[in-house]
């Protein structure tokens, strides 16, 4: 017998946060990116919650700790407090699209969090109550 699959409604949204800096150039352009394919999943997924955020690591330092982001744009995923991806992402819409659609397909796995560094493992639950994009 297998297992019935998760509920959405009882789950925590996937947050989906990108992590940029107000004088990076490829962080403006890529922020229409996100919202672009924010409205593109939404309405294509609306049993599954999503949370989009933009996070200025300058602006909201108080965020994202002692993280030393030094590539932008810089993305994370995380379902409740399990990091499912932390990292620099290439500033493709399609490689956003892919990465979330993965998420949502539950096909990315959380990380260990032994692997983790403990502001990485931190930031689901920092960036929990800060506004959407």
């Amino acid at each position: 017998m297998s297992a019935a699959p998760p509920n959405p409604s009882l789950e925590p949204p996937l947050l989906v946060a990108c992590l940029c800096a107000q004088w990076c150039r490829t962080c403006d352009a890529y922020r229409d990116t996100l919202l672009h394919v924010r409205d593109a999943l939404q309405p294509t997924h609306p049993g599954s919650p999503m949370r989009f955020m933009w996070v200025d690591i300058e602006d909201e330092s108080e965020l994202v700790g002692d993280l030393d982001i030094e590539d932008f744009p810089t993305l994370l995923l995380a379902r409740g407090d399990q990091v499912l991806f932390f990292g620099p992402l290439l500033p493709h819409a399609q490689t956003l699209d892919r990465l979330v659609r993965g998420a949502l397909a539950r096909e990315l796995p959380p990380l260990p969090a032994a692997a983790l560094a403990p502001d990485v493992r931190a930031l689901p639950a920092r960036l929990g109550e800060h506004g959407v994009v």
